[in-house]
């Protein structure tokens, strides 16, 4: 009987631990948001700027545009939501080497050489996906949305855009962050091929599937447009079409590999 309970601490015991540790984790992570975040907030204004830059270009040389607010507190909400967006972005490598931290001790030495390379693609897939926001997809964006605008004649009324500053930072930042996720599949599907839950026959199968999946994810997660919809689905295709690469060059060094121990 005492042994039975000896057994039964023995096993609480490591998992007390791992929740402490896990706390710990979270913990020094929300201290480094909350950090950035603040920081991010002093200079808010310069990263306002820097998220408004497509737009302005895209209206460059055109007389009288601006950005309106509507209420008295949404240029500060406006404020806290790009801090926000700002810190979260930046703190993204610390999370991901937290996570590394507290998943590490339980995997063997050669599961730690296989996630450090994942782990290091993360932040870089992340950021290709943004840049593809800020650089290509939202310059062609809003050309084709400020198209719809006409000057109207006699006996009509033009129609000119007047963007609110909050709907066009959340526009963004909601994209930006919709195309870093949706970059990560790569890392997804290698992942679960290495734990044998797909391979590259199954991926292959289904094909077909996934990209009805895509398009729909890209109707989801983008404005009712075609730019935006079109712009998220290729890239996932394509990056669809090289994790099945990655996944057979990944199992013919395995296979290699066994053959060798063998």
């Amino acid at each position: 009987m005492s042994d039975h309970k000896e057994t039964l601490n023995d096993t609480k015991q490591p998992l007390i631990q791992h929740l402490i540790e896990l706390r710990s984790r979270l913990i020094k992570s929300i201290i480094l948001i909350s950090i950035l975040f603040v920081i991010a907030y002093i200079y808010a204004d310069s990263i306002y700027n820097f998220l408004v830059q497509p737009y302005a270009d895209a209206v460059a040389g055109e007389a009288g545009r601006r950005l309106i607010f509507t209420a008295l507190h949404e240029t500060f909400f406006t404020y806290l939501k790009v801090a926000l967006f700002a810190s979260l972005f930046i703190a993204l490598p610390f999370i991901l080497i937290q996570i590394w931290i507290f998943v590490a001790p339980g995997l063997y030495k050669n599961e730690k050489t296989v996630v450090i390379p994942y782990l290091a693609a993360t932040p870089i897939l992340f950021i290709l996906g943004a840049s593809l926001v800020y650089f290509f997809i939202m310059p062609l964006a809003i050309k084709f949305f400020l198209s719809f605008e006409s000057i109207g004649g006699q006996g009509t009324l033009p129609i000119q855009l007047e963007a609110k500053v909050n709907e066009y930072l959340s526009l963004i930042m909601r994209l930006i962050f919709a195309f870093g996720i949706s970059f990560q599949l790569p890392i997804l599907l290698n992942l679960l091929a290495r734990i044998g839950v797909v391979n590259s026959e199954y991926l292959k199968k289904t094909r077909r599937y996934v990209i009805v999946i895509i398009f729909t994810l890209a109707a989801i997660l983008t404005p009712p447009d075609p730019i935006t919809q079109v712009g998220l689905a290729i890239p996932l295709l394509l990056l669809y079409e090289l994790s099945i690469i990655t996944v057979r060059f990944t199992e013919k060094k395995d296979k290699k590999e066994n053959i060798k121990d063998a």
